[in-house]
């Protein structure tokens, strides 16, 4: 089982290229994902989005953070732009009289000057750089896919102990139910002798017990909660991309609980409903970081 939640980071260097990438997951129904790279480096997004679908990753909301350095001889150019130099030429001499008790330029201060020097960054090779990002990325997601595995190791221990108290609270309505139509007996005949009414055919309380007994029983949910509760063990123990399903059995399980509480007509059936739906409640929460 893994956690939506993890963090991965990864750093490659190679022929003057040093390439990092790191990778921050979040909670989210579907896969989602986020790119910060430079803008010289667009063009990885593709190749980094395609080796997302290639891997195990499912769900969450993904960052994925790149930053580059080049520290080759060849990784910056020199330009001069030319034409901007000749204009800048012709003005100084329209001005040289008006110049001509003042030194000469030279040609660095000229260039500095004028602003027709100018370094940029060279074309980066895209085939060596995607292939030295791609390497990033997969020990990235390798760290990754490690901090999840932690957190979900985490996670389902505290999502079986929830669903242990949970069955534990199923055991004591079991324990309850059958009670409540003999405490509904106690109650119906101790109205009777509080209303004075002795001429009351047995038969005709038994038969109100009985349909009572028929109303508040709750032995099919029970069982159906029960096996949702097997399942989700189940799940949280072997399985892998499961959080939908826990989802899903968490939704029927608060439909089971939810039934009992209005069948039951018990204070006490009642009060271990309550517990129940809180108890559901805080797996749900905890069942939206599982991917």
């Amino acid at each position: 089982m893994q956690s939506m939640t993890g963090y991965g980071r990864s750093r490659v260097c190679r022929d003057g290229r040093e390439m990092t990438i790191e990778l921050k997951a979040v909670n989210h129904r579907f896969l989602d994902l986020s790119f910060r790279l430079p803008k010289n480096l667009a063009f990885l997004e593709d190749a980094l989005r395609t080796r997302i679908n290639q891997s195990n990753l499912r769900r969450g909301h993904l960052d994925v953070f790149v930053t580059y350095q080049n520290t080759r001889t060849d990784a910056r150019e020199v330009r001069i732009d030319e034409a901007l130099l000749k204009a800048f030429n012709h003005a100084l001499k329209a001005a040289d009289k008006q110049l001509s008790s003042y030194k000469r330029a030279t040609v660095a201060e000229v260039l500095n000057i004028s602003g027709a020097l100018s370094v940029v960054q060279a074309d980066e090779d895209a085939e060596a750089v995607t292939a030295l990002a791609l390497e990033a990325f997969d020990g990235a997601v390798e760290a990754l896919v490690a901090m999840r595995n932690r957190e979900g190791a985490h996670l389902a221990e505290d999502l079986l102990g929830n669903l242990s108290e949970l069955a534990k609270l199923r055991e004591q309505i079991l324990v309850r139910a059958p009670s409540v139509p003999e405490e509904f007996r106690k109650r119906l005949n101790a109205q009777l002798e509080e209303w004075n009414v002795n001429s009351v055919d047995p038969q005709r309380v038994a038969q109100e017990v009985a349909i009572m007994a028929d109303r508040c029983a709750i032995d099919e949910e029970l069982s159906r909660l029960e096996s949702h509760i097997a399942q989700f063990t189940d799940s949280v123990q072997n399985g892998s991309e499961v959080g939908r399903k826990l989802d899903f059995l968490l939704q029927e399980m608060n439909r089971e609980v939810n039934t009992m509480g209005s069948k039951a007509s018990d204070t006490q059936i009642a009060q271990y409903v309550v517990d129940a739906k809180c108890i559901i409640e805080k797996l749900r929460e905890q069942v939206q970081n599982a991917v």
